[in-house]
């Protein structure tokens, strides 16, 4: 293996995700496993490839120390190799759960779409996710969110604490919905 170049970041070594339980698999539905795998799929069959032709084409010019092309393109190798350990390593701790499988729908737990009413009567709908596959602008919540941990296990009707900075809010459970099998 070669040194790092002086611009190369280290890989930062195989941490937790905050709020992850050590120990904990990384639970993901069906799709954002796919999502990952696709990525991963991408980036080692098509991307790569590419990049490595143009550093090989760019190497062959001569000079590279003041070669642009070169020295971005091993950049961007060192950035796709990075990403490509990152998914590898994930892909192998995956669990993947099937929320149209869940057979208890009656509460929410991983994969399910839950509406809640906060204290000023808003609604809120939000999905319980992976941590990979969180997006608060989608709607998606990790599962080790505040607002997923208060969730999980909670029924129609009932109501949850959910600590925030400002103190503790109730939230009441509305909805919950499961994709079909």
């Amino acid at each position: 293996m070669t040194p790092p170049e002086d611009d190369e970041e280290e890989d930062a070594p195989d941490e937790l995700p905050a709020g992850l339980p050590p120990g904990s698999p990384f639970y993901m539905t069906p799709a954002g496993h796919a999502a990952l795998q696709a990525e991963l799929h991408r980036l080692w069959t098509e991307e790569r490839p590419k990049v490595v032709e143009v550093v090989s084409w760019a190497a062959g010019l001569g000079d590279r120390s003041e070669n642009a092309d070169y020295q971005y393109g091993k950049r961007r190798l060192r950035e796709i190799d990075r990403r490509v350990r990152f998914l590898r390593k994930r892909l192998e701790r995956v669990q993947v759960v099937d929320p149209a499988a869940q057979p208890r729908r009656d509460r929410a737990f991983f994969g399910a779409t839950v509406t809640y009413a906060r204290e000023d009567d808003r609604e809120v709908t939000v999905t319980i996710v992976g941590i990979d596959e969180a997006d608060t602008a989608q709607g998606r919540i990790s599962w080790v969110s505040p607002v997923a941990r208060a969730l999980l296990g909670a029924g129609i009707g009932d109501a949850v604490r959910l600590r925030t900075p400002q103190g503790v809010e109730l939230l009441e459970i509305v909805a919950i919905r499961y994709p079909e099998t």
